[in-house]
């Protein structure tokens, strides 16, 4: 079955989803955010941007559902009404159409509960909002689900240079893969000129670039340590926030990116992993957990079979999950 038209409708909702969020990376202000009750922050681009991709997604596929990371929940109570009020400006800047109903309709498509069956879209609006937040890396991540196979990935990363060897150029990217069909790189500028990309063909682990997250929390930095140092790795670490680091991967930029748990229990989310994870299949990558456990996406919400990722180019994988498995504890 041809993806074709899912794949232009989510590249276009993923690129002005980006737009809404770099404008509102220039000029955040304290009235443009808060700390939800789990203590992670959100934005006012966080919930625009669910808005924007969700509606567009509704507008062409009225049927399928949608995993989101927000809820509108918090933008209802008055106590945030100053908040709500900016979602929806700049949300009208991308779509004039939407209303304050609207928006919020859109933002609630997202509370499907996932699953084996059918299909549906997984979205992180922006995913690494610390970053965004320090004007760094982040991503808005959207994926396909088809029976619990990952089909169709768009990232958007508006603050990712387009040349991996240059950080002096244009910034702004969009990464796309369908699955069977390769993976592909456009400046978010002109999306229709897009450019085939794969990860790089480093054999020596030794010579293996690893990229991890900025955030402590969100990756064992100490462990990683150990792993690279277990594997003879003589080369600098990069640390960037979000699904960029599948971006980096992807394109051959770094060898390894892992994700190390760092709290007892604690379940990746899909929307957190299913739109890079598809990217860097296509891309000629392989991903597994800790454990060296296929990824299964066909359970909810949550990764809840999995613990932890490692994620590199292919002829790297097999000796990092066994120094990350014998780094286990």
């Amino acid at each position: 079955m041809s993806l074709d038209q899912e794949l232009s409708i989510a590249k276009e909702a993923v690129r002005k989803a980006s737009l809404l969020c770099s404008a509102a990376q220039r000029g955040l202000v304290d009235a443009e955010k808060h700390d939800k009750d789990d203590k992670s922050p959100v934005t006012v681009a966080d919930y625009g941007a669910q808005a924007i991709v969700l509606s567009t997604l509704a507008k062409a596929f009225p049927s399928d559902p949608a995993v989101g990371e927000e809820d509108s929940s918090d933008l209802r109570k008055e106590e945030n009404g100053e908040l709500f009020a900016r979602v929806v400006e700049y949300a009208q800047k991308i779509d004039s159409s939407l209303d304050s109903d609207s928006v919020l309709a859109a933002i609630d498509r997202g509370s499907h509960g996932g699953g084996a069956a059918g299909r549906f879209w997984t979205l992180d609006p922006i995913d690494g909002t610390k970053g965004f937040l320090r004007g760094e890396q982040y991503a808005v991540a959207l994926a396909l689900i088809e029976d619990g196979e990952v089909v169709l990935g768009v990232l958007g990363c508006p603050n990712l240079p387009v040349d991996p060897a240059n950080p002096d150029s244009e910034k702004g990217c969009i990464l796309f893969a369908v699955k069977g069909q390769g993976a592909f790189q456009a400046p978010l500028s002109d999306i229709s000129a897009a450019v085939s990309i794969s990860t790089d063909s480093v054999s020596d682990p030794a010579q293996a670039v690893f990229c991890e997250s900025v955030e402590s929390g969100h990756t064992a930095h100490g462990r990683s340590a150990e792993i690279s140092e277990a594997l003879g790795t003589s080369v600098e670490p990069f640390r960037m926030d979000s699904q960029c680091k599948y971006a980096a991967v992807s394109r051959g930029q770094a060898s390894v990116y892992l994700r190390l748990p760092t709290r007892p229990g604690y379940e990746e989310k899909i929307w957190d992993h299913a739109a890079g994870y598809i990217v860097l299949l296509e891309a000629g990558g392989r991903i597994a957990d800790t454990f060296g456990q296929s990824l299964d996406f066909s359970i909810g919400r949550t990764l809840k079979n999995n613990k932890g990722i490692v994620a590199t180019s292919p002829a790297v994988f097999e000796s990092v999950v066994k120094a990350v498995v014998a780094s286990g504890r």
